[in-house]
């Protein structure tokens, strides 16, 4: 049932606006950004703990 629904929607699929991807877009850029701060501020901080 499934299938047919989005068949309908033509061959190039479902219409997503596009301020709607560049929102998704930007949030996976943000989490991704985030990630890596906490990652090299936890490999700092281990550092300095070695370091004593």
């Amino acid at each position: 049932m499934a299938e047919m629904r989005f068949a309908r929607h033509g061959s190039d699929g479902p219409h997503i606006s596009s301020p709607h991807i560049q929102e998704l877009t930007m949030a996976d850029v943000a989490f991704v950004v985030t990630t890596v701060a906490i990652f090299a501020l936890v490999a700092f901080v281990a550092k300095g703990v070695a370091k004593l």
